[in-house]
């Protein structure tokens, strides 16, 4: 099963994934490396209108690898900017990430443009931008969809040695397509490398210091570039903190307690439910009786069966927002009496698959962005370990997500690790933590202020990923920083509701 580190619905709840898409018509060549460059901002196809907003793309070219700048090889990245027709005392720009790696800044931006505060609407152009890789920037092709679907339907905790070395087959194969189409340059889809992009998007909005928005791993971006590029920083929020200083081991362990806490919240809801919830008493009974049963017995759907593995990413994807669990409750009961559709809706929103069984390139993106980023390496033996002892610690999500260590253990690509360190000369970053929050645990939230040395806590008691804008103190004080540079009084706590 494919749902890796920090990765995926990120900032958007799963009742409001953005389905759109849209394709830069224009092209603007930024000088490497830190050209004044220019923008040729044109028409975007195939976006959702919004009311009272103009869209506009643009796709700049960079260095592939900022480390040799005039080797002449690039890469093309692809921006939209929404601006609403009521804009006044316009600040700036707002250059936004929705995290992943693989998620699509663009489509974000499309969705943000009618959903964020009107108070940042007026004062902001949003700017969305599909990092290196992604979707319209020089995307990573090269996982098939078959194999997607193979390993996504792959028991979650392949207990036997011969379904545990099915599983390694598997990965083998996948990360194994993409070096033989791609590779030594897989190292140049690296964050550090992705977040020296940003201050070229910078030179291109015509910003003179950059105001950035970023969630779960668009925090890590906008950490690394604080680092880069400090001085040219005018304010950050990072909502949903990676913890840079961890490697991928403690990361994924990290998520497997966090997903545990998640789950234990999701219970305590449904039992507040009563008869409302269609998973009984004990729903993590009910859960691991299903996974067992599917084991045995998957149920079909228009030719697919609804395996252990869909079954778990669905649970997985729910629990990123409070707001899917009443989906999720259904969609398991539904699939307990052999109807799998919305079991498969939800799994299949998450891991980007359409309902014709086409993928988008998000899996191949977060692939070699993660693989790429990972400087420790481990082994295969390694992890079947893990994955034992992570079964007993964390009964539904710890051998699961032992197994996600697979393909960087099987990476043949040079790694490009980012190096971690303070935010020299730039201002005060506030970073927000969700008590409840599954994909990046709250005990990040403090790791990464300190790491920056400029980091400031906003915390909010509520439940899944990430805080902005879902509660009225959050989103107050993230907008007096963003606007006035009001910095949230240390220590803040914003209840849950």
């Amino acid at each position: 099963m494919d749902w890796g580190r920090a990765r995926r619905i990120t900032a958007l709840g799963i009742g409001v994934l953005v389905l759109a898409t849209a394709c830069a018509t224009k092209t603007a060549q930024i000088d490497p490396p830190g050209g004044s460059g220019s923008a040729d901002w044109g028409a975007c196809e195939d976006v959702d209108r919004v009311a009272n907003t103009t869209m506009e793309c643009t796709t700049i070219t960079v260095p592939a690898d900022w480390n040799a700048p005039d080797n002449g090889e690039t890469m093309e990245i692809a921006l939209l900017r929404a601006r609403n027709d009521r804009q006044t005392d316009r600040i700036g720009s707002l250059v936004i990430n929705p995290g992943g790696p693989g998620g699509s800044g663009i489509d974000f931006a499309a969705y943000l443009a009618e959903s964020l505060p009107t108070e940042i609407l007026s004062r902001f152009d949003i700017i969305g931008f599909d990092p290196r890789g992604v979707a319209r920037s020089t995307p990573v092709d090269c996982i098939t969809d078959a194999d997607k679907d193979a390993i996504n339907g792959f028991s979650p905790d392949p207990v036997s040695d011969t379904d545990f070395q099915a599983l390694v087959a598997l990965q083998q194969n996948a990360v194994g397509g993409c070096y033989s189409q791609y590779g030594d340059g897989l190292a140049r889809y690296a964050s550090a490398q992705a977040a020296r992009d940003i201050d070229a998007i910078r030179t291109t909005v015509g910003d003179p210091k950059l105001t950035y928005l970023g969630f779960s791993y668009g925090t890590l971006l906008g950490a690394l570039y604080a680092q880069q590029n400090g001085a040219n920083l005018r304010a950050a929020v990072l909502d949903g903190a990676v913890d840079p200083g961890q490697d991928d081991v403690a990361t994924s362990e990290g998520q497997a307690a966090a997903f545990e806490l998640a789950f234990d919240n999701f219970t305590a809801w449904c039992k507040n439910r009563g008869s409302a919830c269609e998973l009984g008493a004990d729903p993590r009974k009910y859960v691991m009786d299903l996974l067992a049963k599917v084991t045995a017995s998957p149920p079909a759907a228009n030719g697919r069966q609804a395996t252990s593995g869909w079954v778990l990413t669905a649970v997985i994807a729910a629990l990123y927002d409070e707001s899917a669990w009443p989906y999720l409750s259904a969609g398991l009961s539904e699939a307990d009496a052999g109807n799998p559709d919305l079991v498969f809706q939800i799994a299949d929103n998450y891991v980007g698959r359409s309902a014709t069984g086409e993928y988008d390139n998000s899996t191949d993106a977060f692939t070699a962005v993660t693989c790429s980023d990972d400087a420790s390496v481990e082994t295969v033996e390694e992890i079947r370990g893990y994955q034992g002892e992570w079964r007993a610690k964390y009964p539904m999500f710890g051998a699961p997500l032992a197994t996600t260590l697979l393909p960087c253990a099987l990476w043949q690509a040079p790694r490009a690790p980012y190096p971690t360190g303070a935010a020299t000369g730039g201002p005060t970053i506030v970073v927000v933590g969700t008590k409840g929050d599954p994909a990046t645990p709250y005990a990040n939230t403090a790791k990464l202020a300190a790491q920056l040395g400029t980091g400031e806590v906003l915390t909010w008691e509520g439940e899944g990923h990430t805080a902005y804008p879902k509660t009225p103190c959050i989103t107050d004080a993230v907008n007096g920083y963003l606007i006035d540079l009001t910095v949230p009084p240390a220590g803040t706590v914003c209840p849950a509701r």
